[in-house]
């Protein structure tokens, strides 16, 4: 039975990384309470779905532009540097965030910009800690320290929005952004305490030139390509979250709380993975076990559209919540198996002088792919319905993930023994 649990391992040896990984829990869960507070901030201020709506537009450009360039800030200078000083930018926005709310400002311009701000320094945070993580921890052990990220961080994504909406309701938004602000500071104090980790290998100056020469890299690099292409294969074609609502109230004849529901059982499932991990640090083909994963994702959609689809023909009902539910645990499962092995094997068969670049690509390709799949499953179901709409997102994934595999057997044999880019 130890054997089936998360593999703990890391937290043992490195103190660094033990520091690391509650503090940015601890964070995560700040973060994820501030952004559903802004969300409802946003709707009180202007009872508009749609204002809403941009505050996801105002956060991804930034993102995906400082994704790309905070990549190679990372691969130019010190990394704990890097990370402190983004996390410190990040907690100011959060101070400025509490600062607003406290005010009683009341402008909505104020908070797509400090959305913007909070999404920048975020996209210069993200890789930085990813590209440091290897050099706090053998390369055997990267599996392992990956799963014990999909185990804590669903927390966040679970009691951020219910702590929002009790913060918010009994205390208000100062109070919801104020624990928001404390929580960042396990974050900080866990980069404070690492020693100087400066890039190794050639270093180049950070700049436009460097961001193409991280992209030119990547496309002579067929394995970590891959990573990138089967996630985005599987957001874009398959990620449900768009239909949740419309799910929720028609085919489960349900209400707003059973969108909770749906979305929080993704999270769970990668939790559940993440908790019963210890398998995964023995796997040796890990490229093998990514296509896998991600056909038990495409699969798992599937049968939540026919779920959908059954319940809309014979009626709502409990079993079909339950069955539903279920098979978006499966889903968030394989998704999290899939997330350990790709980031695994992007920061085992890089070099690293080149991690913090194509760690910038990884957040954007984790930040866009399922912006763009909500956008996709939205204008399927208007045509053909919520639960078709999910049966063929699946389908799509399932195949093009076989035709995929069919065409890189170099990613099929991938072996962490002998990690090759």
């Amino acid at each position: 039975m130890p054997r089936l649990f998360a593999d703990l391992t890391p937290l043992r040896v490195s103190a660094d990384y033990r520091r690391l990984l509650v503090g940015n829990a601890l964070a995560n869960v700040g973060q994820q309470l501030a952004i559903t507070a802004l969300g409802l901030q946003v709707y009180d201020l202007t009872g508009s779905t749609l204002a809403v709506g941009l505050v996801g537009l105002f956060a991804l450009v930034p993102l995906v532009v400082l994704g790309l360039y905070g990549g190679a800030i990372v691969d130019a200078y010190d990394r704990r540097t890097v990370a402190l000083g983004a996390s410190v930018a990040l907690w100011v926005v959060s101070l400025a965030t509490a600062g607003q709310a406290w005010a009683g400002l009341e402008q909505v311009w104020v908070l797509y910009l400090l959305t913007s701000l909070h999404s920048a320094a975020f996209a210069v945070v993200q890789p930085a800690r990813a590209a440091i993580l290897p050099r706090l921890l053998p390369l055997r052990l990267l599996p392992a320290a990956n799963a014990l990220q999909a185990a804590v961080f669903p927390v966040g994504f679970t009691l951020g929005p219910v702590l929002a909406g009790v913060l918010v309701g009994q205390l208000g938004y100062g109070v919801a952004y104020s624990v928001d602000v404390l929580t960042y500071l396990a974050a900080l104090w866990a980069l404070v305490r690492l020693p100087s980790l400066p890039p190794q290998g050639g270093v180049r100056r950070a700049g436009f030139s460097s961001v193409v020469e991280g992209l030119r890299y990547l496309r002579t690099q067929p394995n970590v390509r891959m990573t990138f292409v089967v996630d985005v294969l599987a957001m874009v074609s398959s990620f449900p979250r768009a239909l949740f609502p419309a799910v929720a109230i028609g085919a489960f004849g349900a209400g707003p709380t059973t969108v909770g529901l749906l979305s929080g059982a993704i999270a769970v499932g990668s939790g559940l993975a993440g908790v019963l991990s210890g398998p995964l640090g023995r796997v040796n083909r890990q490229g093998l076990a990514v296509l896998w994963a991600i056909t038990a994702w495409g699969t798992s959609i599937i049968g939540f559209g026919v779920v959908v689809l059954l319940a809309e023909v014979v009626g709502p009902g409990t079993w079909a919540l339950a069955a539903g539910l279920g098979f978006l645990v499966l889903a968030g499962a394989s998704d999290a198996v899939s997330a350990v092995y790709r980031q695994t094997i992007l920061q085992s068969a890089t070099p690293d002088a080149m991690r913090g670049r194509l760690q910038g690509v990884f957040v954007v390709v984790v930040a866009g792919g399922p912006r763009l799949g909500e956008l996709a499953t939205s204008g399927v179901a208007q045509a053909v319905g919520e639960g078709m709409a999910a049966v063929a997102g699946g389908v799509v994934c399932v195949l093009g993930i076989g035709w995929l595999a069919r065409r890189n057997p170099r990613f099929r044999r991938y072996d962490a023994r002998h990690p090759e880019p």
